[in-house]
């Protein structure tokens, strides 16, 4: 089956339940614009958003975070913490829980990010992997990151995805 195909059958799933983490030390509700960027775009994709939470740069918050989002969620997206400084931290939270990852999520996410801000780019680790029959998709922090990941490539295939991972 084509990749059309395949994502012309994977609509049937209709709107998905997204989970949004954002990972931060400094943000709240009050004042973080990516989570309500992401919010607003999975929201107009016609997806529901089960679940929302601000956790710490630190691994066991995020992996709890993670782990309380995926009983109410079909995919999850996480904001922040995939740089290069000390407490970023999301990478190494997430990866463990990968039951399988997607290698290409992050070098394609780097290729756009690097067609829209340049070499800046290469300091993302961004990355996304299945966890049982739910997605998550780890972004960067800032609102043109989360724009870019997912207008570019988290909402044009999560259906998608999911359908491969839960054998639909």
């Amino acid at each position: 089956m084509s990749t059309a195909a395949h994502k012309a059958e994977a609509e049937r799933l209709g709107a998905l339940r997204g989970a949004l983490i954002t990972i931060s030390d400094t943000r709240t509700e009050a004042n973080d614009e990516s989570g309500q960027l992401m919010r607003s775009l999975i929201e107009a994709e016609g997806h529901q958003v089960s679940f929302y939470r601000i956790v710490p740069d630190e691994v066991e918050a995020i992996q709890a975070a993670v782990q309380a989002a995926l009983p109410e969620a079909d995919f999850v997206v996480t904001s922040g913490g995939t740089g290069m400084t000390p407490r970023d931290v999301t990478v190494e939270a997430c990866r463990p829980l990968f039951t399988k990852e997607l290698d290409g999520f992050g070098d394609l996410f780097r290729f756009i990010s690097y067609q829209e801000i340049g070499s800046g780019a290469v300091l993302s680790r961004a990355t996304a992997g299945a966890i049982g029959p739910a997605m998550l998709f780890c972004l960067p922090g800032s609102k043109g990151a989360v724009r870019t990941g997912l207008t570019k490539l988290i909402l044009p295939e999560v259906r998608h995805l999911i359908s491969h991972i839960r054998r639909l």
